[in-house]
Parts: structure tokens; sequence; C-alpha cells
């Protein structure tokens, strides 16, 4: 938190939440942030299931790259219809409520994606999504309100590794199943996972705070939030190093599979490289050890620039070769670190009395990836092959690298 007043607003605030903790938290010893951690790695299995299978099944249904990214970005346009709309959503369900929305979202995408065909999977890309959109939403709130300053890189190292281990499994799976048993089975284990979430998050009896309680007025106007938002650099860096972070990995579950199948290789070896992928997210310790030692802000910006570079070389290799799986790997590890420790900047940064609008705003970075990958592949391709692309995500990389050098040093 840049003013020192805000210090100790949040001081007494975290204090105030870990007094007055849902009972499903106070069972776990005393740390929220394992049972949160948990949670999220449930959430992440649900999805990771599915992230090789669906562009890959888009592919065959509509017949060409070209019309994939256009699913995606029809996808996107709902995905933020009902992402900027939480503040609404949550006033008038409840923060529980949203997120228990959400899983619902997450069960009928599977079907959906089970049993329709053209671009009706484009409403369930969009489900989907928006399910994972209002989690992150609901469980960075819960994050702040339950987990207090010092703790955070701890914590989100902490549900990183958890969720790598999820991940890792996930999409190799998915695929597997997709390719060696019934179609319909890795959605159906997709859907008992997201019903198993929803029952761990009831269990945990997760609610409003007592300090972030349900509002009696008005909705808030997300047209007043947004200059208020990016009036502060700080939040406008943070935003943007979120941002480019996700239109890496929309990248990478959208075209990395797309990607080995196109170079020649098995559909199963799509999943493998995605779960590989996932799977750097479990040297999170590792990095939040990095980061104590070095600085938040310096590995922010060492990771950036080295998924920029590894994005150019895939630029330069050209047509899909194995050989650029490399790069892939190379950039994803880079990736990896910033979903670490990314988020760390604007939690510490946002003032306590904003929390709920401010990450209103922050959170629609997934929206904005959603929208915006599709949108400037579909831009590149009207005058250029796609691998151009590969030099444009370096360009959006690199210069969030060189932003994130205009953060405090004692980050």
């Amino acid at each position: 938190m840049i003013p020192i007043a805000y210090d100790l607003v949040e001081y007494l605030q975290v204090n105030l939440l870990f007094d007055r903790r849902p009972t499903g938290l106070q069972a776990f010893s005393g740390h929220a942030g394992e049972p949160i951690a948990r949670l999220n790695s449930i959430e992440g299995f649900a999805r990771s299931l599915l992230i090789g299978i669906i562009p890959l099944l888009a592919l065959e249904a509509l017949g060409s790259k070209e019309m994939v990214t256009r699913a995606y970005l029809a996808a996107s346009i709902l995905t933020l219809m009902i992402t900027l709309n939480f503040a609404g959503l949550e006033r008038l369900l409840q923060r529980r409520w949203v997120l228990t929305l959400g899983a619902g979202f997450t069960i009928s995408a599977t079907l959906i994606l089970s049993f329709g065909q053209g671009w009706i999977m484009s409403i369930a890309i969009g489900l989907q999504s928006a399910a994972a959109s209002l989690f992150s939403v609901c469980i960075s709130l819960y994050i702040m309100d339950y987990i207090g300053k010092k703790e955070l890189v701890f914590t989100e190292s902490k549900r990183l590794f958890y969720t790598g281990i999820a991940w890792m499994i996930g999409p190799v799976l998915g695929l597997w199943l997709w390719e060696e048993t019934h179609h319909w089975v890795p959605f159906l284990l997709a859907a008992c996972a997201s019903v198993g979430m929803l029952g761990y998050f009831w269990y945990l009896r997760l609610g409003h705070s007592q300090v972030i309680q349900k509002a009696k007025k008005p909705s808030i106007n997300i047209f007043k939030i947004i200059p208020r938002y990016f009036a502060q650099s700080a939040l406008r860096i943070a935003y943007w190093i979120t941002l480019s972070r996700a239109i890496f990995w929309m990248t990478v579950f959208i075209y990395a599979p797309i990607y080995v199948v196109e170079s020649g290789l098995s559909k199963w070896v799509a999943g493998g490289l995605l779960s590989l992928v996932s799977s750097l997210l479990i040297v999170s310790p590792l990095i939040r050890r990095l980061a104590g030692r070095f600085g938040t802000r310096l590995l922010i910006i060492c990771a950036l620039m080295l998924s920029g570079i590894s994005m150019t070389m895939l630029f330069f290799v050209g047509e899909p070769k194995p050989i650029g799986l490399l790069f892939w790997i190379s950039a994803a590890l880079g990736g990896a670190i910033v979903d670490v420790l990314g988020n760390i900047p604007f939690m510490r940064m946002v003032k306590p009395r904003e929390r709920t609008e401010m990450t209103m705003i922050f959170s629609t970075w997934r929206e904005g990836s959603q929208l915006l990958t599709p949108l400037l592949v579909s831009l590149v391709l009207l005058v250029a092959p796609f691998e151009v692309f590969y030099l444009l995500l370096s360009t959006i990389l690199i210069s969030a690298s060189l932003m994130a050098t205009f953060l405090p040093r004692r980050l």
C-alpha cells in the first residue's frame, strides 16, 4: 500500500478479519491460505481437463484456425458482459452465491460441449470462461479479506503450487480420455470436479467478511470506477503486467495444441505439452524464495523478458515444427513466474476501502485477454501469416517487462 495511512487501515482490517473468520477456516490450524489453495486447485482441475480438448474440438467442428479464433472472440464478448456486472451480481446474490453461479456455468458448459456442435460451442466457451472469471474475482477478494499483507507471497505460491499439480494432471488426462474412451467422459469428470469444488466451498462456509458487507446503496457504476483505477500509475502497471501474462496463456491454451497437431505430432502430445507447462507452477515455492532474496519486482521483469524473447524465437522458427515446442516451454517458464508473483503489485497497492471496486476492474484482465487474443490474431491474419502474431505477442510481453521497472523496488 503506497500511502502510509492505509497501512494502518489494512492492519486493523486484517486483524479484525482473522478474529472473525468463518468456522470452516478456523478448523485449518489458523492458516486461511491452505484451504483457499485447495479450493483453487479443485476448480483448476475441472477447467484443466477440458483446456486442451476445446480448441481441438472447435478445430474439428469449424475447420480452420481462423474460424476457431472467431469462435473464441464471440465467447469472449459473452464473458466480458457477465464479468463486468460482477458488482451487481454480488449485491444481488452475495459473493458465496456468485461463486456458486460460476460453478453452475461450468457444469452447463460441459453439457453443451458434450452434445453441441458448430457455433453453439462459442456459448459453452463463454460460459466456462465466465465461470473462471467469477471464481477468480471471488477468490481474489477472499484472499485480500483473510490473508495478511506479509503473507501474500506465501499464499500465492502455495495456491499456485496446488493449482500446478491439478494442471499437471488435467490436460493430458482429459485428452487421453477424449481419444481413448467415450468422448463425453472428460466432460462428465469436469462436471463432477465442479460439484466437488462447490461442496468443499460450502464446507468452508466462506462468506462476506465483517468489513465487506452486503451493500445497501445502489450498484456501482462501472464507468465511474475505470477512470479512478487507471488514474493510479501503480495499478495501471499491475494491470498491464497481468493482462500481458493472460494474453500469453490464452495463446498457449488455444494455439499450442493446434501447433502440436500442425507440426505432425499426436493429439496426446498436445495434452502432454499443456500438462508440462502447467506443472511449472509446482516450482512456486522456489519462486517465492527467489522473490524474497532478489525482490518480486526483479523476478517479474526477468520473467516477462524471458517469455517475450521465447516468442520472438518461435516467430523465427516459422511454420509449426517439433523444435518450436522448446520455445513454448521456455516462454511458459517465464509465464509461470509471473503467475506466482503477478498479482502481488495489485494486492499490495490497492487501497483497502476500494478493494471490491478495484478488484472488479483488475480482474477484467481475464476478459481483456480473452477478447484481445483472438482479436489481435484476426487482425494479423488479415495482412500476414499467423507466425507474425508471435512477434506481436513478444512486443506486448517485453513492453510489460519495461513497465515493471517503474514499480517500487521494495514491492
